[in-house]
């Protein structure tokens, strides 16, 4: 991981911490409900429109600065770690290739009993010989 990497990564990771602090310290809009409900000089429901104080800028310029790490690491994973796994594709496209003997065989089907027969009886219903409902074969 170079160091461009590393700190890319370590901003993300403190700016994300910061939306959810500042998320979590800002008062919900919903609080304010009962002061539009006769007590207070609230102009409509939610509290007046397009106020925005130091908490919801702030939060506002994390969340741009957020989007902007998360674009810069894809650009940096796409473009510096392509070389080292010699192309394009994923993890799975550098596994061998698997042979035939790798995959168990599967076992052979069971022999009927004694006394039963394999061929299909046609269920309950006989007026369609294709039917293959089970009905028969159910234990008494």
């Amino acid at each position: 991981m170079s160091l461009f990497e590393s700190l890319l990564l370590a901003a993300h990771v403190l700016v994300a911490i910061g939306i959810c602090g500042f998320v979590l310290l800002q008062h919900g809009k919903g609080a304010d409900m009962g002061a539009a409900f006769g007590s207070g000089s609230s102009g409509s429901l939610f509290g007046a429109a397009g106020s925005a104080n130091f908490l919801s800028r702030t939060t506002a310029i994390l969340a741009a600065v957020f989007f902007l790490t998360s674009l810069g690491l894809t650009w940096y994973g796409s473009t510096h770690l392509a070389p080292r796994t010699g192309g394009q594709g994923g993890v799975m496209d550098r596994l061998p290739p698997s042979k035939a003997t790798d995959i168990p065989a599967a076992p052979p089907p069971a022999a009927p009993a004694s006394g039963t027969t394999s061929a299909p009886t046609g269920g309950t219903t006989g007026t369609n010989p294709t039917d293959t409902s089970k009905a028969a074969d159910v234990p008494k």
